[in-house]
């Protein structure tokens, strides 16, 4: 390999999003596991040199929808679009592949017990 040549691996980001379902949350007890499973997967894929960053999201009704129409931009309280499942939380990851971005979801599902929708970003 000439000075030239990189052997850099060149990784692109994903976003592992988390589904939360609407109704009652876990007990106190049951969401206290979760969340040591959470924090457990977190500091591993820190340790993997995968992690950007993770977050959880507020309850959907504290949302507020910007949207333009015409020349004004309106603001409507509430979330998007009303669904059983809303958008609970994110972690962004960079993952050499698809294959290993998979396999940090289904960390993410085990981890959080819900639904994690894997999609890669298509500029980052």
């Amino acid at each position: 390999m000439s000075e030239h040549q990189s052997t850099e691996v060149v990784m692109a980001k994903y976003l592992l999003s988390v589904y939360q379902p609407e109704g009652t949350p876990p007990a106190p007890e049951e969401l206290d596991a979760i969340m040591k499973n959470v924090a457990a997967f977190e500091e591993d894929a820190k340790a993997a040199g995968v992690w950007v960053f993770s977050g959880g999201l507020d309850a959907q009704s504290t949302a507020t929808v910007v949207r333009r129409s015409g020349d004004e931009v309106l603001l409507t309280d509430g979330p998007f679009a009303e669904a059983k499942e809303y958008l609970g939380g994110l972690t962004i990851i960079d993952a050499a592949d698809l294959d290993e971005a998979l396999h940090w979801g289904r960390r993410a599902a085990e981890a959080t017990t819900l639904p994690i929708e894997v999609r890669p970003f298509h500029w980052a």
